[in-house]
């Protein structure tokens, strides 16, 4: 024990050197990264401070319920897909081998972990065991620091039903298979670092063998005493045994910890230093670069020597180009994939030409791709809109008509249901003929049987997704000089206003006959409002059409209509108590009135003020939301952050513009927290705002320019942006109210 606290007491001494240094030093962006921000979810799932190279496939967190949650379960070798599973389960042990080891769960100290991008350690109290991890990109390391105790084992399990198997093999080597969810075989080959007696648990107890194969497996290494560290290299593959094995030789059997560490926290130190800010809190600057780093999470690539496994066809392909998974578009095509289109536009391409890959697999472009399939969820087709965005920001490296064939497809001959994949229903028909989804009356029985038992039609949120997606399907078809498609969908683009009720000022469901359901659109529609919206209610869902905002703007009777709704929405009371509100709409969280900052459809409804005549209530709501909501602490994220959707809307706000509607090549203008921002872009020019006096109190716009010259208008294109322009802002305390008013 005395060692032990003389090994913790020299690692803080290390830590307060290092401290020291980069205050003497000019500072990293990494040092204001702080994986534990947003790591206690308000209502839903916390932000997990997870640990990879940026965009790679291995990925760790420690498994427990939240940062609140003292214990840790267990240490997983790979997060295959974020939010949706982990794969081999591993744990020290300092006590006599028994079956409950592997329900022991491990307490730990908050102020003794260390979470980074690019490595982990954590200090168990009750083993004393310490625990370091770091990440390559289809390999790890763990490290194990053990008390001078008699018994010390290294615990071995799986996490998902299916068949599974662990192997001791000569030469420390550790082998596994485990089945993720339901059919996709991970491959492990690993190597600890010193030799031990292996065995395997078989009805409840310790028995002497090399392998297990069968569901639930469960094995163990047990060390001498006199061994005081062990460390487990291991690999991951989705593609066989063999390239498990091929990964483990290229990445980490000749690398040491400290080596694989520094080559993770290089990469970090790469992406992070693109974008350089200047003044801002300090508070402000741990908020932004934590969020640019939760932007790296996904996608992953899952190339392995020039080939890969996908779910898509259930076969290990060829492919000279990288191939990515793990993405959820109805969340990351508002900012996410734009960012990227600023900051990777390579790495875009690539991962649009494996949407591409996916639909000449299977037959359709995913909603969700990941590793095992397209995960049906939500709604939409939103990777059109994906698609149509990067082709007019300039990225033309992936199969441009390929995936116009797939986007086609999906619009004309897949179901629209939520949380369904495969073909049209009579549901689709209907919304093909007369422009909108139809819904049923409160209390009416289901009639089509493809409909998911709990995330019902969302008659509203579809017709209004799929508005969206069809506008873009039908720029594309223009851009690319497909007249005859053009119309259809021009239409199609349109079919929102078939759900405009006059009398409520919203968008309302109506049923198969046409006929209004005059529900009450802030609360009915069963839980998250799915019988008609999703997630959310009418109230967010009045906004959902960022394709046309001026027609939306003519439903509302005109800009100074809009602005008032607007205004009203920040304002409008829930009618009811907190609690009864949120034990239906648990997603709606971050509320200012109706406005719900932690849930998606909302990000782009407080730049609307830059359509009206007040585009200084942008730069007030932006400011105030930022600061509320994205705190630096546990609490930071306001709602399910989705791997990069939700924190791309902090780092585009904080920076001072955004993407109001991904498929116009456009950005609009808010009230950026820095004074200095520089992006270094792929194309070897940099992009610059400045925002001269700008601070917490000085955060309205009173003059812009644009390389130089004035500009009248909230907007600027991505052309200029990639040209390396220079936005410069002047700031003042109070709004310049005829600023920008020419819109």
């Amino acid at each position: 024990m005395k060692k032990q606290l003389r090994s913790i007491f020299f690692f803080g001494c290390m830590l307060c050197m290092a401290c020291n240094a980069t205050n003497s030093a000019e500072q990293s962006n990494l040092d204001y990264v702080d994986p534990t921000i947003g790591s206690v979810g308000r209502l839903l799932e916390p932000t997990r401070p997870t640990v990879q190279v940026p965009n790679q496939m291995v990925r760790f967190t420690p498994q427990r319920k939240d940062f609140l949650d003292d214990q840790i379960s267990s240490f997983p070798l790979n997060v295959v897909s974020h939010r949706l599973g982990q794969v081999f389960s591993v744990k020290p042990a300092v006590q006599p081998l028994s079956a409950e080891l592997w329900r022991t769960k491990m307490t730990w100290d908050h102020d003794l972990e260390v979470n980074r991008p690019w490595r982990y350690s954590t200090y168990l109290i009750d083993q004393e065991v310490t625990v370091d991890f770091t990440a390559g990109k289809k390999t790890g390391i763990l490290r194990f620091r053990f008390p001078e105790v008699p018994h010390k084992s290294i615990l071995l399990d799986v996490y998902n039903p299916g068949a599974a198997r662990w192997e001791f093999q000569e030469g420390n080597v550790l082998t596994g298979m485990e089945t993720w969810q339901g059919d996709v075989k991970v491959y492990l080959y690993g190597m600890f670092s010193a030799a031990g007696e292996h065995g395997v648990l078989e009805n409840g107890q310790p028995v002497s063998r090399a392998a297990v194969s069968g569901e639930g497996v469960k094995a163990y290494v047990t060390f001498p005493a006199s061994v005081q560290e062990v460390v487990l290299k291991y690999a991951i593959s989705y593609v066989s045994p063999e390239q498990a094995r091929k990964n483990f030789e290229a990445e980490v059997r000749d690398r040491s910890f400290d080596e694989l560490a520094e080559e993770g926290r290089k990469a970090w130190e790469k992406v992070m230093s693109q974008i350089q800010v200047e003044g801002g809190t300090e508070a402000q600057r741990r908020s932004f670069y934590t969020s640019l780093y939760r932007c790296y999470e996904r996608m992953v690539d899952v190339t392995e020597d020039g080939q890969y496994y996908s779910g898509y066809n259930k076969k290990v392909n060829r492919d000279e180009r990288p191939f990515y998974v793990d993405d959820w578009s109805w969340d990351s095509y508002l900012a996410h994939h734009p960012l990227r289109m600023i900051l990777d536009p390579a790495a875009e391409e690539d991962m649009l030409q494996s949407y591409v890959r996916m639909y000449e697999q299977s037959g359709w472009v995913p909603t969700f791709p990941v590793l095992f399939g397209d995960h049906a969820c939500m709604n939409g087709f939103h990777s059109s809109i994906v698609f149509l965005d990067a082709y007019r920001k300039g990225l033309r490296n992936f199969d441009v008509q390929k995936a116009y064939e797939g986007m086609y497809r999906n619009a004309t001959a897949a179901t629209m249901l939520p949380w369904r994949n495969g073909d049209k229903t009579p549901l689709d028909d209907h919304y093909y003929e007369h422009g909108y989804f139809p819904a049923l009356h409160p209390g009416e029985k289901e009639t089509e049987s493809k409909v998911h038992h709990f995330e019902k039609r969302q008659a509203v949120a579809v017709t209004l997704g799929n508005s969206y997606d069809d506008w873009a399907l039908g720029q594309f078809a223009k851009d690319l000089g497909k007249n005859e498609d053009t119309a259809l969908f021009a239409a199609r683009g349109r079919n929102y206003r078939h759900l405009w009720n006059e009398e409520k000022q919203l968008f309302m469901p109506k049923d198969k006959q046409g006929n209004w359901i005059m529900i009450d659109p802030k609360f009915d529609g069963g839980m998250g409002g799915r019988d008609y919206y999703d997630e959310n209610n009418g109230y967010t869902y009045m906004w959902q059409v960022q394709q046309d905002i001026p027609g939306l703007m003519a439903l509302m009777g005109g800009k100074k209509a809009f602005e008032e709704k607007l205004d009203q929405l920040f304002r409008e009371g829930l009618d009811r108590s907190k609690y009864e509100f949120w034990s239906k709409f648990p997603d709606a969280t971050g509320l200012v009135g109706q406005f719900s900052m932690g849930n998606e459809p909302s990000f782009h409804i407080p730049y609307l003020y830059n359509f009206t005549a007040s585009p200084w209530k942008t730069q007030k709501r932006t400011r105030f939301l930022l600061e509320t909501w994205f705190a630096d602490n546990i609490f930071g994220i306001p709602g399910d952050e989705d791997g990069g959707g939700m924190t791309a809307f902090v780092v585009f706000t904080s920076m001072g513009f955004y993407p109001v509607t991904p498929g116009l090549p456009v950005y609009t203008i808010t009230s950026p927290v820095f004074s200095k921002v520089s992006i270094r872009l792929p194309n070897g020019k940099t992009f610059r705002i400045t925002a001269n006096n700008c601070s917490s109190v000085n955060k309205y716009i009173q003059q812009a320019k644009f390389n130089g010259k004035t500009l009248n208008t909230p907007w600027f294109t991505h052309d200029q942006l990639t040209a390396g322009g220079h936005l410069e802002l002047e700031m003042g305390p109070m709004p310049n109210k005829a600023l920008f008013t020419n819109t």
